[in-house]
C-alpha cells in the first residue's frame, strides 16, 4: 500500500491558502510577542533596582550607578548561582544566549519547544541582566517569543514547517519590539532561522513583525532607538575606503569575540565541577570586572547612545574593548543566560570610536555607526540583518551606502576566517552541522525532458502475454528495462508493468493469453515533460516509486520517456560541472598576430 501521491501544479511559488490560517496565527503571535517584550524589560528593570540600588522600580536603570563598593562583585555571582540552578532543575534550554536554541529547535526538534522554556527563559535572563550580567535582552526575547508561538502551534494540527513559521514569527516580533526594527527582525529571521526564502513562511513572519511593531509604539514608545547626528550623504572616495578599513577591523574584531567565547567555555568544560556552578564562576568575572569598568555591566542602552553621539572619553572606548569584551565573553561560556546584540552592539560603537582617531571625520557617531553594523553582520553572519538593523536603530538612511560597505567585508573577512559564526559553533558542537547557504537547487531549474531517456522498449496494451516470451528476453537494453510502459495504438500510456510481474505471469503459464492491460497497473504515477526535477524527486518518495514514465501533458498523455532515480543524478553532475569546471569562453583575435587567438598556440 503506498501513499497517497500529491499532484503539484506547476508555478512560481509552493504557498496554498493554508497560509492564510497561519498568518491569522502570526498575527495573534506578534500582538503578544510585543507584550511579551514589555515585560521582559519590566523584569530586567525591576531585578537591577533590586540587586543594585535595593528599591522596588520597573524603570530601566544602568548599575554603574550603584554604591555597593566591594558588595558590588557578589551580586552577579548570587543571580548567576539562581540561574544555574534553574538551568539544572528547570530546564538546560534556558542557558546561552537563545538564537542556536532555536535554531536546534526547528532543525532538530520538530520546531517544538516546552512551555517551561517560556517562563523559565525571561525569568532567567531578566535575574542575569538584572544582576549585571553584560547581556541583552534580545536573544532572551527571541527564544521566548519562539517558545510562545511554538506553544501556539502545539495547540492545532500543524505541519513541521508551520510550527517553524510560528516559532520564527514569535521570534520576530520579539526583536520587532525590543528594538522597534521590523525589517531587521524578519532579516534576521531569513537569515537565520527559516532556513528557506517562500512566501508561506515570510508573509506570516513579516505579518508577526509589523503588528509588534505597531503595538510596541502603544506600549514602549516610537523609534529610533538610538538618534543620531546627521551625516552627509556622499562620503566620497576617501570615506568609502576607510568604510572597507572599518570593516576589515570589524571582522577582525568579530573573529576574536567569537573565539574568545568558544575558548572561555572550552576552559570551563575542563573544570572538575557540574556545569550548574560555571555561571557563578562567570558572574565572578563580572563582578571584578565591574569593580574596574562599572559601565560594563547591563544591557548598556545608555552608552551605546553615548557612542553614537560621538562625544566619548577614551577611557570608555578602551574599557568597553578590553573589559566588556573580557567578562562577556567569560559569562557567556560560563553558560549563563542573556543576548548578544546589545553586547555586540557596545563592541562594535567603541572599536569605530578608536577608527575614529585616524579615520576621515565624517561627523559625530559615523564610525561607532558603521562599525556596529560591521561587527554585528559579521559576528552573527547575517550582513543584512547587519546594514538594516543598523538603518532602523538610528533612522538614518544616508548612512545605507557606508554600511552595505563595512558590513560585506566584515562578512566576507569572517566567512574566510572561521569555519562557524557564534550562533552555529554551539549548534554544531552537540554534533549538528548546519549549511548556511542559500542556492536554487539544481533539481528546480532542470525539467524532466532534459534527463529522461528517450530509447526505452514500450509495450503494446492489447498484446497477449505469450508473444512477448522470445522478445523480452531479448536484447541488453531490454534486459535492462525495469518498468514496462504500456501504449495503445495512439501512443497514449494506459498503464506499466514491471518485469519481474512479467516473468512471473510468463512462468506460471496461467494469463499467457491473457492481453497486458488486465494484468498490468491501470493508473500508473507519472512525470510530465515540462515539470522541474524537484517535483519528480518529492513524488517518489510520496509513492515510493522510483522510476516513472513520463508523458506529455499537452499531448492527452502521450507517452514520450521514461525517468527513473539515478537520471536525477545527471542535474547534481551538471551542478558540480558549474561549481568546478574552468574555461575560456571568449577568445580575443588580433590582428596581424602570428597567433589565432590570445593564449593559444599552433601546434607544431
Amino acid at each position: 500500500m503506498h501513499r497517497k501521491v500529491i499532484r503539484h501544479e506547476l508555478g512560481d511559488f509552493t504557498m496554498t491558502p493554508r497560509a492564510l490560517t497561519i498568518s491569522g496565527l502570526a498575527i495573534v503571535i506578534g500582538f503578544a510577542s510585543a507584550y511579551i517584550a514589555l515585560a521582559l524589560l519590566k523584569l530586567i528593570g525591576i531585578f537591577t533596582n533590586l540587586f543594585f540600588f535595593q528599591r522596588w522600580s520597573s524603570s530601566l536603570s544602568s548599575p554603574a550607578a550603584n554604591h555597593l563598593g566591594l558588595w558590588e562583585v557578589a551580586v552577579p555571582v548570587a543571580g548567576a548561582l539562581v540561574i544555574g540552578l534553574m538551568a539544572r532543575y528547570g530546564s538546560d534550554r534556558i542557558r546561552g544566549h537563545g538564537i542556536p536554541e532555536a535554531i536546534e529547535a526547528i532543525l532538530m526538534n520538530g520546531s517544538k519547544l516546552e512551555p517551561k522554556v517560556a517562563i523559565l527563559k525571561p525569568l532567567s535572563s531578566a535575574i542575569s541582566i538584572g544582576s549585571g550580567g553584560p547581556f541583552g535582552a534580545e536573544g532572551p526575547i527571541i527564544m521566548t517569543g519562539g517558545a510562545f508561538g511554538s506553544m501556539i502551534a502545539q495547540l492545532f494540527r500543524l505541519t513541521a514547517s508551520e510550527r517553524k513559521t510560528l516559532l520564527v514569527a514569535g521570534a520576530a516580533a520579539g526583536m520587532s519590539a525590543t528594538f522597534a526594527a521590523p525589517v531587521a527582525a524578519v532579516l534576521l529571521a531569513v537569515e537565520l532561522l527559516l532556513f528557506e526564502w517562500k512566501p508561506r513562511s515570510l508573509i506570516p513572519v513579516a505579518l508577526a513583525s509589523v503588528t509588534a511593531a505597531a503595538a510596541r509604539c502603544y506600549l514602549l514608545g516610537v523609534g529610533p532607538l538610538f538618534p543620531t547626528p546627521a551625516h552627509p550623504v556622499f562620503i566620497g572616495p576617501q570615506g568609502l575606503l576607510g568604510c572597507a578599513v572599518a570593516g576589515v577591523l570589524a571582522g577582525a574584531l568579530s573573529a576574536i569575540l567569537t573565539m574568545a567565547v568558544y575558548g572561555s567555555e572550552d576552559l570551563f568544560r575542563k573544570l572538575p565541577i557540574h556545569w550548574m556552578w560555571w555561571p557563578a564562576l562567570g558572574g565572578l568575572v563580572i563582578g571584578l570586572g565591574g569593580l574596574i569598568f562599572p559601565q560594563a555591566l547591563g544591557v548598556g542602552y545608555d552608552t551605546i547612545g553615548a557612542l553614537l553621539q560621538g562625544d566619548v572619553p577614551r577611557r570608555l572606548i578602551l574599557g568597553i574593548l578590553l573589559v566588556k569584551s573580557v567578562i562577556w565573553a567569560v559569562s557567556l561560556g560560563s553558560g549563563t543566560s542573556g543576548g548578544v546584540l546589545a553586547p555586540l552592539l557596545m563592541m562594535g560603537g567603541a572599536l569605530g570610536g578608536m577608527d575614529a582617531m585616524f579615520l576621515p571625520h565624517e561627523g559625530a557617531g559615523f564610525w561607532p555607526l558603521v562599525s556596529m553594523g560591521a561587527v554585528l553582520g559579521g559576528t552573527m553572519r547575517a550582513p543584512f540583518t547587519g546594514v538594516i538593523f543598523a538603518l532602523e536603530l538610528t533612522h538614518d538612511m544616508n548612512m545605507l551606502v557606508p554600511l552595505l560597505l563595512a558590513v560585506t567585508i566584515s562578512y566576507g573577512f569572517t566567512v574566510l576566517t572561521l569555519r562557524r559564526s557564534i550562533l552555529t559553533e554551539k549548534v554544531a558542537r552537540r554534533g549538528y552541522h548546519l549549511s548556511c547557504e542559500y542556492a536554487v537547487d539544481p533539481l528546480e531549474i532542470l525539467s524532466v525532458r532534459e534527463v529522461m531517456r528517450t530509447n526505452i522498449v514500450a509495450l503494446p496494451a492489447q498484446t497477449p502475454l505469450a508473444s512477448l516470451a522470445d522478445s523480452l528476453h531479448a536484447g541488453n537494453e531490454r534486459k535492462s528495462q525495469l518498468l514496462y510502459p504500456l501504449i495503445d495504438q495512439e501512443g497514449k500510456l494506459r498503464g506499466t508493468i514491471t518485469r519481474n510481474r512479467l516473468d512471473s505471469l510468463l512462468t506460471g503459464g496461467r494469463f499467457r493469453n491473457t492481453p497486458l492491460s488486465e494484468v498490468a497497473t491501470g493508473e500508473p504515477v507519472v512525470a510530465y515533460a515540462d515539470e522541474p526535477l524537484r517535483l519528480v524527486v518529492n513524488r517518489m518518495a510520496e509513492s515510493g516509486y522510483t522510476r516513472f514514465p513520463v508523458v506529455d501533458r499537452e499531448g492527452g498523455g502521450k507517452l514520450v520517456g521514461m525517468v527513473a532515480l539515478h537520471d536525477l543524478l545527471h542535474a547534481r553532475t551538471r551542478a558540480l560541472e558549474d561549481e568546478g569546471l574552468r574555461e575560456r569562453v571568449l577568445r580575443i583575435h588580433l590582428p596581424f598576430s602570428s597567433r589565432k587567438t590570445v593564449g593559444e598556440t599552433r601546434p607544431a
